[in-house]
């Protein structure tokens, strides 16, 4: 095997789903498995915690398919809002749920399921409180299944104080037309938070792989994923360069792994000896199938990035393996 070596550990996700679930008290728990599951394969992880979470969150219909066709039953919210037809038909064949934030999504969908995105600060796919009304007024009521937005920086109180008063201005509307409506705010953030930001649901996505954004600790969740990478060759070092660099000293041995910046890792990030190539980089480290990524938070520092970007990137040409 050729490729880098991802080993997944579905007991350490079920237990990071399990502490969520008791941080979310009454309120549904929909994990957060988009771009992937956040490189860690979303049809494995889905399947590993279907009995645990109430339902999914993806980011684009396509998503959501796939879940259906590994067999996945319960809700599958498309945070993306319909950008055609051909979405609102997909979301209608995969009996998924529609994101709405506009009169014309409301159309598009209409009669399917949807939560109704607003925006309270984020300034992303979410409608604007003064034009709520009229998107209600697109919709049939039964079809108003929730009522969500999203909290743009959960680290800093008083801004998500501000959108909290703006949500629950936004709640009040959307359940006079359905007071069954499901209304979250919360991602992982929030859910850090707590108490007033629960709401009836939350969102919870990095907090699964076992990592926390910005601003909070990760404490007692446990890192999913770790990626290894395999050594093609041992040479004696004959002078010159170490991959695309001149050599500035004089190695004894070297040897070659398998993993470049073509697997997502960062070029000028060194792994081993100096920056990656595009397939390969090469160490002293005489290991057969060194850890090169186990901690994302760590790895991320290096790259002047966040866990997100590190964990969606590291698995793009990986074999993974799922440790049951």
């Amino acid at each position: 095997m050729q490729k880098t070596l991802s080993k997944i550990s579905l007991p350490a996700l079920r237990r990071n789903a399990l502490k969520i679930k008791k941080l979310a008290k009454h309120s549904k728990f929909y994990a957060v498995v988009k771009a992937d599951g956040y490189g860690h394969g979303a049809e494995e992880v889905s399947r590993a915690i279907e009995d645990i979470c109430d339902g999914f969150c993806v980011a684009i219909a396509e998503e959501g398919a796939a879940l259906r066709t590994a067999g996945i039953s319960k809700e599958i919210l498309v945070l993306t809002p319909p950008l055609d037809r051909c979405d609102a038909e997909r979301i209608k064949a995969y009996n998924l749920t529609a994101t709405v934030n506009s009169v014309e999504t409301a159309e598009l969908i209409f009669g399917l399921d949807c939560h109704i995105k607003v925006n309270t600060g984020m300034n992303r796919n979410g409608c604007n409180a003064d034009r709520l009304a009229e998107v209600l007024d697109s919709l049939p009521p039964e079809s108003i299944k929730g009522v969500y937005s999203h909290l743009f920086a959960p680290e800093n109180l008083s801004a998500a104080n501000k959108q909290r008063e703006l949500f629950l201005s936004a709640v009040k509307e959307v359940k006079k037309v359905n007071p069954w409506a499901c209304a979250h705010l919360s991602a992982s953030g929030g859910l850090l938070l707590g108490g007033k930001f629960l709401f009836d649901g939350v969102r919870a996505g990095i907090l699964l792989y076992g990592y926390a954004p910005a601003g909070f600790k990760a404490d007692g969740f446990e890192p999913a994923l770790k990626v290894y990478a395999r050594r093609t060759q041992q040479t004696d070092f004959i002078g010159g360069g170490v991959g695309y660099n001149f050599a500035d000293k004089n190695y004894k041995r070297l040897s070659v792994y398998r993993a470049g910046y073509a697997d997502g890792f960062w070029r000028t990030v060194p792994l081993g000896e100096k920056t990656l190539c595009m397939d390969c980089y090469i160490s002293e480290d005489n290991g057969e199938m060194p850890l090169i990524m186990g901690n994302a938070d760590v790895y991320a520092k290096r790259c002047g990035t966040i866990s997100y970007e590190v964990l969606t990137r590291v698995t793009q040409r990986s074999e993974r393996v799922y440790e049951r």
